[in-house]
């Protein structure tokens, strides 16, 4: 039986604005076990990015914050801890790919350095071992001429490079997870293939379990274990690969796979999921799906439906699945 790495329960993150407080993760439940790929999928505004950041605890603060729940990382819960005591978990025990390496790289210094700062951190190993150790890591990630690589600044790579360099960084102190944020996100096909073979190889070779968050379902299909979907906030469908994409439960969930194109399939057009994502608020009621689903129902409008276990290790958070469909508007 794989163990828990890290469990999430009830979480909470909201954002304080101008227009009022705004639950940008409203009670999310996540488990990841060791060894494991689970994919966190859903539409642009969703959660997932804030739901991966809360885990850190990297959301900007103000405005953001987090206002309950848990994040146990090996039964450890981080949300209490202090900064100082957060620096000793990032990059140690978990770490994180985000979605564009110009940004997460510092431009005024070289790859290497920025390898070699992070080892010597957290491994206290001495400037020339963790200068091997770059090499090492930047060979282990594909990059060719890594002992010339790793003096050349991020400017000076291209896009699939920097996502190399930046795998190269989360992987430099083999944490047991691995959080990876659209690693794939404005690649070519052919650099997106690599990484994701990259992130497989790690997974399989190091036993090193991965948090993937995207929005591409070929993506999910082709490295996940586990899938959870989530909308406006909440996980509203959890399950394994095969289930989601053979018996997709929650009406959300089966309109993303609808949405897929198909090569083999003539159609006069793609398919979109009617209406817009809503604007999160703490007044909202019901089912936040509710104003898009072909199958709204009276009871959907006035609450909201807890996320229940349907078949073996299969969740969804429907009405549909809760009580008879007679009701139907």
């Amino acid at each position: 039986m794989r163990q828990p790495i890290l469990r999430i329960e009830d979480l909470h993150t909201h954002f304080f604005t101008d227009r009022g407080e705004v639950p940008a993760v409203d009670g999310v439940d996540l488990v990841v076990h060791s060894g494991e790929v689970l994919g966190v999928v859903g539409e642009s505004g969703c959660g997932k990015s804030v739901t991966s950041l809360s885990v850190l605890k990297l959301v900007p603060s103000p405005p953001g914050r987090i206002v309950g729940g848990r994040i146990l990382l090996k039964g450890k819960d981080l949300v209490p801890l202090k900064e100082k005591e957060m620096r000793g978990i990032r990059g140690n025990s978990v770490s994180m790919i985000f979605q564009e390496p110009m940004t997460s790289l510092n431009p005024l210094f070289t790859v290497g350095q920025q390898i070699v700062e992070t080892v010597r951190l957290h491994r206290g190993m001495s400037r020339k071992a963790a200068r091997a150790h770059a090499v090492d890591m930047l060979q282990k990630v594909g990059i060719p001429r890594a002992e010339d690589i790793v003096d050349e600044y991020p400017h000076q790579l291209s896009g699939g490079m920097r996502q190399r360099v930046m795998i190269a960084m989360s992987i430099s102190l083999n944490p047991e997870l691995l959080i990876a944020d659209e690693p794939t996100t404005a690649l070519d096909v052919t650099i997106q293939a690599q990484i994701l073979d990259l992130l497989r190889r790690l997974n399989e070779e190091q036993g090193t379990a991965v948090m993937l968050i995207t929005h591409d379902l070929g993506v999910v299909a082709e490295m996940c274990d586990r899938v959870a979907v989530m909308y406006a906030g909440k996980v509203v469908e959890e399950g394994g690969v095969q289930d989601i994409f053979n018996h997709p439960l929650h009406p959300y969930t089966q309109g993303l796979i609808r949405s897929v194109p198909r090569m083999n399939e003539e159609r006069e057009r793609l398919y979109s999921i009617p209406g817009h994502v809503p604007v999160l608020s703490k007044e909202m009621q019901g089912c936040r799906f509710a104003p898009r689903c072909p199958h709204v129902m009276e009871v959907c409008l006035r609450s909201m439906p807890e996320l229940t276990l349907q078949e073996e290790l299969h969740s969804c958070r429907c009405w549909l699945h809760e009580r008879p469909q007679e009701d139907a508007v």
